[in-house]
């Protein structure tokens, strides 16, 4: 009698077919059948709503707007949909008399932008790159070419004609999740001693404005980056030689370190990273 191969798989074979179907919803779906990301509207810490990029496309056409990218020095083109149009359908025109707007993003990025900057300039929301060959992603070059997703929303700004860019990366974040009205600036858990001196104050408005998006004092601030004030926080690198290197060019403290330079083009740059020093020795108690 011959036996043959073959034989034994048919007769195992539904018994497999069941276990495959079995184990089906156990098994992570793929990147296409997830759901979409979704991004929080808040008021005042009260949620408003939660919509998908697309969900906000709907009620705000996106249409390919060219925009100076800041994070590559080079134009490029998204498909975008107003700023202030997605604000208004969202929160409706009131918006407007909120001091500031917060965005927090995927990777702890949460940078504070002045609402009469929107009022005045041009922001869109990009929800994709403006050719579908192009992915939805750049190389940020301000942090070790870094190559990131830039959805579910992007903030980018429409170029003037009547001004130069002036529109910095740090103004730009990307991967964003939660956008938030902030009716009045807080400053209060962020500020140094009363008794700093006027260097260290100066530092303080300083760091809120270059630095605070990524770090955080007293738990204001970003969490892309440590936080910065810390009553165990060492003491070498508070020293003032220590912090001005690293604030000037981390890449020459720490080789392959994502964190950007203090922007090369400020005016009176040293006279802020003056300032930050003795602010950043301030709130740490030194």
């Amino acid at each position: 009698m011959t036996h043959s191969l073959f034989l034994p798989f048919p007769r195992a074979l539904p018994c497999s077919i069941a276990l495959v179907l079995a184990l089906l919803p156990l098994l992570p779906r793929s990147a296409a059948a997830q759901s979409p990301e979704t991004v929080e509207f808040a008021r005042g810490g009260i949620l408003v709503g939660t919509f998908t990029a697309e969900d906000l496309a709907a009620r705000v056409p996106a249409a390919p707007i060219p925009v100076f990218e800041a994070h590559e020095e080079r134009m490029r083109v998204y498909r975008a949909m107003p700023a202030r149009a997605v604000l208004d359908a969202v929160f409706g025109s009131d918006w407007r008399r909120a001091q500031e707007i917060v965005f927090t993003c995927r990777d702890g990025y949460q940078p504070s932008i002045p609402v009469a900057r929107f009022v005045a300039r041009d922001a869109y929301l990009a929800l994709a790159s403006g050719d579908d060959i192009i992915p939805f992603t750049l190389v940020n070059a301000l942090q070790n070419d870094e190559t990131v997703a830039l959805g579910p929303l992007y903030l980018v700004w429409g170029i003037n004609p009547d001004e130069p860019p002036g529109v910095t990366a740090s103004a730009m974040p990307y991967q964003i999740r939660r956008i938030a009205l902030r009716p009045m600036a807080s400053s209060s858990a962020t500020a140094p001693p009363p008794a700093s001196p006027a260097a260290a104050w100066r530092g303080h408005a300083h760091f809120r404005r270059h630095c605070m998006a990524c770090h955080a004092i007293h738990g204001e601030g970003g969490g892309k980056a440590p936080p910065l004030a810390s009553p165990a926080y060492p003491e070498e690198p508070l020293e003032p030689a220590y912090l001005r290197r690293w604030i000037e060019n981390p890449q020459a403290v720490r080789p392959g370190t994502t964190m950007p330079a203090l922007a090369r083009d400020l005016p009176e740059r040293e006279a802020i990273v003056e300032d930050l020093v003795a602010y950043l020795r301030a709130v740490n108690g030194r």
